[in-house]
């Protein structure tokens, strides 16, 4: 059984109903304090104190207490009984493109081991100017509706998801997760020869370091005993 929530679309739905409410809001930043960190934690604030009104009837449990560095902003479950980690991330546009982390590639093939287990991102695009700031899109979706058209792989632990430039995501809806997660791991099976080989280099670099300060004198240690006589 695969979830209706996602499959059937209702998701795209929620997406818009969050755009609507933040619009309709007045003052969420001033001009004191509209930086992309300050306003990337209102947008974040604003829609989990609402997520689970947003999702109304879907909606059988949620919570939205996780400690800053967890894998994701809030987490429901739906009433099918499939349960959705979701990161909220932001994008302020007319920006250079940026490439925010999305998660580990080891806990999503942890979670991914269940298939009542969705890993899931809501993107805020918005504009800030004098009147104000201004949502222009909001995405939700699971990370396998996500193509790999627009994703990349960063040298972090394991390795992190990433979108490769918030300009530009390209969504497959209806994905499947197999097929998905097969692409995931032919993408690893190339991205960790290429560290193997940058390892490489670097072990080769401080070997030679070593060997520098191996062959030079150590005038502290010499001067430090002139001082002492």
């Amino acid at each position: 059984m695969i979830p209706s929530f996602y499959y059937q679309r209702y998701h795209e739905q929620i997406a818009v109903d969050i755009r609507n409410y933040i619009n309709n809001l007045d003052n969420i930043v001033t001009p004191h304090a509209n930086s992309p960190r300050t306003v990337g934690d209102a947008l974040e604030s604003l829609v989990a104190d609402r997520f689970d009104h947003f999702l109304g009837d879907w909606c059988k449990e949620y919570s939205k207490d996780f400690a800053r560095r967890a894998m994701a902003d809030m987490a429901f479950t739906d009433i099918e009984g499939f349960h959705s980690m979701v990161d909220v991330k932001t994008h302020r546009e007319n920006t250079d493109f940026n490439m925010p982390n999305l998660t580990s590639v080891r806990r999503l093939a942890r979670l991914y081991e269940s298939d009542t287990d969705y890993f899931s991102l809501i993107m805020i695009k918005y504009q800030v100017d004098d009147l104000g700031l201004r949502v222009s899109d909001v995405l939700f979706s699971p990370i396998e509706f996500l193509d790999w058209q627009c994703l990349t792989i960063g040298a972090l632990g394991w390795g992190q998801i990433q979108i490769a430039n918030s300009n530009q995501i390209q969504t497959i809806h209806q994905n499947s997760r197999k097929r998905w997660m097969l692409q995931l791991c032919e993408k690893m099976m190339e991205f960790y020869p290429k560290e193997i080989s940058k390892i490489s280099e670097r072990i080769q670099k401080f070997e030679g370091v070593r060997e520098y300060w191996e062959n030079k004198e150590d005038i502290w240690e010499n001067d430090a005993l002139d001082c002492h006589q």
